[in-house]
């Protein structure tokens, strides 16, 4: 009867350290699967890149880790990349499945004055034209200030200007989740808070009312974009998943 009890116990007690050793060893099994779905995008898409010409000249120093971005796509994504420049778009490389193509499209931003868009949205609008006939999953990636001053600029135009209520509505119709990283131009951005904290609510509204999502980090000073791409892969992970 001794015998049977202690057998029992030794038996319980084995259960049990194999329940405490395996449990974490679990976790850290699901923890490493998670960070590597969110390392990159599982599901292809059709992604038009857009960077406003005028921005502070730190973004050069990005432009390692969004080229990293887009090689990183899916096969079957297609990417475009344009530059929002002096009330125009410039064109770098249309949409395209040659993923290395468009990541060496990818040029410094004049950081310049004089290359400043009359707003970053009339520009938008025209890129959403570049989405006709596609199939598939289609994003925007706006990398902007986010500041129209075309119509004037006080507290009325904080998110409410014209041309960023066409583009919410170009983006809709056209079914365009619109991201966007706040980055400082060298105008008005760079020197007064109100005028970030203006440009960052309508690029916040911008993706907010397109189904995308908006990322920044305080109104002065300069985040790199490795933790912006982190994110906006796990968020474009997750909205997959969750459409699905």
């Amino acid at each position: 009867m001794f015998y049977r009890k202690l057998t029992s116990f030794a038996a319980m007690l084995f259960l049990a350290f194999a329940v405490t050793v395996a449990t974490p060893a679990a976790d850290s099994t699901d923890k490493r699967n998670n960070s590597q779905q969110n390392a990159r995008v599982l599901e292809p898409l059709n992604l038009a890149i857009l960077i406003q010409d005028d921005l502070s000249s730190q973004v050069s120093n990005e432009l390692g880790v969004t080229r990293d971005f887009i090689r990183s796509l899916p096969s079957g994504s297609r990417v475009m990349v344009g530059y929002i420049t002096s009330g125009s778009l410039q064109v770098r490389q249309s949409f395209t499945s040659d993923l290395d193509k468009a990541a060496r499209s990818l040029r410094i931003p004049f950081s310049s004055e004089a290359a400043s868009p009359y707003n970053p949205y009339v520009e938008v609008i025209e890129a959403l034209r570049h989405f006709n006939g596609l199939k598939g999953r289609n994003a925007v990636l706006l990398i902007s200030d986010g500041l129209d001053t075309s119509r004037g600029f006080d507290a009325t135009s904080s998110a409410n200007t014209i041309d960023l209520l066409r583009a919410i509505e170009h983006a809709n119709k056209q079914n365009v989740a619109v991201y966007t990283f706040y980055a400082p131009s060298v105008g008005l951005t760079s020197r007064s808070r109100i005028a970030a904290s203006y440009g960052q609510n309508s690029l916040n509204r911008l993706a907010s009312d397109t189904g995308g999502k908006a990322f920044f980090q305080g109104s002065t000073g300069f985040v790199t974009f490795d933790s912006y791409f982190k994110r906006l892969r796990k968020t474009l992970n997750e909205q997959e998943a969750f459409a699905s």
